[in-house]
């Protein structure tokens, strides 16, 4: 179960990271800005689809699920170009692991 969750991380932390480089790219359309906005507000905000106090642990699951599905449904919407830039530079800035 761990090696699943580590891999989910490292899946979720790659596409953030593409999206980060993406939104900064010149030539990222305004949605994709407006989309990373909205998914920053929800992600901090006390209102949730599933709220956390009715239901404890799907409460929870809900943010685990929906943020990495719209970072992956945001990144797929991209123009071919910036999307491969985005990618070029995360897997190129991405630190070196210490062993």
């Amino acid at each position: 179960m761990w090696k699943r969750l580590s891999m989910l991380w490292a899946l979720v932390r790659g596409d953030a990271r593409t999206l980060w480089f993406a939104v900064r790219h010149p030539g990222a359309p305004r949605w994709l800005k407006a989309g990373v906005v909205l998914l920053a507000l929800y992600l901090v905000s006390p209102i949730d689809l599933i709220p956390d106090l009715a239901v404890p642990f799907i409460g929870l699951i809900d943010d685990l699920v929906l943020i990495p599905l719209a970072i992956r449904w945001m990144l797929r919407r991209l123009p071919e170009q910036v999307r491969r830039d985005a990618q070029q530079r995360a897997t190129s800035s991405r630190p070196a692991r210490a062993r």
